[in-house]
């Protein structure tokens, strides 16, 4: 294995072997993988080449490593909230490298949101009713930065797809929410009318804590339309100059 390669070549090898493996069932959770010295024979690499995968495997929250007579590098149990930022961050990146067109975000982040509303409006606990009616509140604060309006409205529709009581779905719609609402925002601050987010938003919790999915998908494609027109009119603006 070792051939030409270099170190570095060799220990992404090595990392996605083991990671392969984790994935497919073959390592379990909790299971103590062999030590660097039976992988360095396995692979036909050195100890520290073994080291630098188990590294990057470690940096991926892949393996946890524990010192001691009965340490070594451990499979660890990777939870759907450590998960949720690895998605937002690659997200976020494929977004904005792509040049992702306002419209296709757009379509992305509330198709997957009004998938998530009826359930939501069943499920909701009173700690997302709160948490969304608190960030209502905020949102009409007098003086409130765009910066701090835009962390709110993710926050708000944040809670909503939480509410859903679904961790798969949260970890899915976490890039529709946090990643994609960011960079849908930028565009759109500028025009949009406070008063209105916050009516449209208001009809949303309304319709939630009211457990009508009916009333909260049509508020969010309201919603919709309403962050589409906004865009239309910066793009107008832009033209104008």
């Amino acid at each position: 294995m070792a051939g030409t390669k270099n170190t570095a070549d060799l220990s992404v090898e090595i990392a996605t072997a083991i990671r392969e493996a984790i994935v497919s069932g073959k390592l379990i959770v909790d299971e103590r993988l062999p030590s660097e010295a039976e992988l360095a024979s396995e692979f036909g690499v050195s100890r520290p080449t073994v080291r630098e995968a188990l590294k990057r495997l470690a940096a991926q929250n892949l393996i946890r490593t524990k010192r001691g007579a009965t340490g070594g590098a451990f499979v660890n149990r990777l939870s759907f909230e450590e998960a949720r930022g690895d998605l937002i961050t690659t997200s976020t990146l494929l977004l904005s490298m792509n040049d992702v067109d306002f419209d296709t975000a757009c379509e992305a982040r509330f198709t997957l949101e009004r998938a998530c509303a009826p359930l939501s409006a069943q499920r909701r606990t009173p700690d997302h009713l709160a948490t969304m009616r608190a960030e209502i509140t905020r949102q009409g604060q007098a003086g409130l930065s765009d910066e701090s309006f835009c962390a709110s409205d993710v926050a708000f529709h944040r809670a909503l797809v939480d509410g859903a009581g679904n961790p798969v779905l949260s970890w899915q719609l976490a890039a529709a929410v946090e990643a994609i609402e960011p960079l849908m925002n930028m565009i759109t601050y500028s025009q949009r009318d406070r008063d209105q987010i916050i009516a449209l938003h208001t009809r949303i919790a309304d319709a939630i804590e009211g457990q009508n999915g009916a009333d909260s998908d049509q508020a969010l494609a309201d919603l919709a339309e309403y962050t589409r027109s906004l865009a239309r009119a910066a793009m107008e603006r832009r033209k104008a100059r």
